[in-house]
């Protein structure tokens, strides 16, 4: 089974977690979080996969996401309409997202995806 690794190249965190993910021997697809943004029914898709709620899919670090007072915005806004505007600006998601099978992990934590194989 191949997974999907969505990034940001230029990102150290991501850097690393696609050094560990090689690791592992998983095959994968890379995906730049930027260039080729999930849109709103993949991101619908990996919320329901991850058990998550919506508020872990955001870069809450992010100079784009404090800029525009997100934290705050999202509070008025709807899911369908928080999804679309993470789907507009990859800049707001949280990365690495490693997309394997049914599972979905947001961000990296060294070890974790170790632990896939």
């Amino acid at each position: 089974m191949d997974a999907l690794f969505i990034w940001y190249p230029k990102c150290s965190t991501c850097q690393k977690a696609k050094k560990e993910l090689e690791e592992t021997g998983i095959t994968f697809t890379l995906k730049d979080i930027v260039t080729q943004t999930p849109v709103a029914d993949e991101l619908r898709d990996y919320l329901q996969k991850s058990g998550m709620p919506l508020e872990k899919f955001y870069n809450t670090s992010g100079k784009q996401y404090r800029a525009q007072d997100i934290k705050n915005k999202r509070l008025t806004m709807s899911e369908t309409e928080q999804l679309q505007l993470l789907s507009e600006n990859g800049m707001l998601l949280k990365r690495p997202l490693l997309i394997y099978g049914d599972q979905v992990i947001i961000g990296y934590k060294p070890g974790v995806y170790l632990s896939l194989k």
